[in-house]
């Protein structure tokens, strides 16, 4: 089962998921990073470049997904050192500060909420996003070619790229992709026939999307849809 809700982090949704089903179903790129809690270990997932499949067997997650560019300012670690990883806390702050943490998630009645407040508390302590991150992703998601996007921020076709492969772990290119095709899922899960998905989440044709699922999701799209 997975529930989620908004944050009372700006941008960010808090999650939880149990898994009981065998069938283990791929995390798919999305342009965000997470704080994770499963089963008693504090990680970080980075941002995917391609679908993680997780591990089977029983597991508890509970999670804060970042909006897109805003995790590393929290976590201290610029996101292109994370690309495609899961990696422990433990490795990114001190030890003493995560058995901290640790205790206190492990004592909450509602590990959500506390893995939120200290998100909460954190980002109260670290300097907030640079806005200019939040207009490439408004940018990209609205379908705006890459040189474009830079010309509207007055950068450098090289300043955009390593301003993103700081905040969102690969360069323009690639987040326009991952956010195109978070695009079409959510207009093909709501029934928007196929061929009209891919123009309306800025594909040039149906098999345009098509290769783009296969090479982000490793699997057609029709069997995405499904799962």
């Amino acid at each position: 089962m997975y529930t989620e809700r908004a944050s009372r982090l700006p941008g960010a949704v808090v999650w939880s998921r149990t898994i009981e089903d065998p069938v283990v179903r791929p995390v798919l790129p999305d342009g965000c990073m997470d704080l994770l809690w499963n089963d008693g270990r504090l990680l970080v997932a980075g941002p995917d470049t391609q679908a993680y499949v997780p591990e089977g067997g029983p597991r508890h997650w509970a999670g804060v997904r970042f909006y897109p560019g805003t995790a590393p300012a929290f976590l201290g670690v610029p996101a292109h050192e994370l690309r495609d990883r899961r990696v422990e806390l433990a490795d990114l702050w001190p030890a003493a500060e995560v058995r901290r943490l640790y205790g206190r998630i492990d004592a909450a009645a509602d590990p959500v909420t506390a893995l939120e407040d200290t998100a909460l508390e954190r980002a109260a302590d670290v300097e907030p996003p640079d806005p200019l991150l939040l207009r490439v992703v408004a940018a990209l998601d609205t379908g705006h070619a890459v040189s474009a996007t830079a010309d509207e921020l007055e950068l450098s076709a090289r300043q955009l790229h390593r301003r993103c492969l700081t905040a969102f772990g690969y360069g323009p290119k690639t987040l326009a992709r991952v956010l195109r095709l978070q695009r079409a899922l959510t207009l093909a899960r709501d029934g928007v026939p196929l061929a009209e998905t891919a123009v309306r989440a800025g594909f040039a044709d149906q098999a345009h999307l098509a290769r783009d699922v296969r090479e982000l999701a490793g699997m057609p799209l029709t069997e995405l849809l499904g799962r």
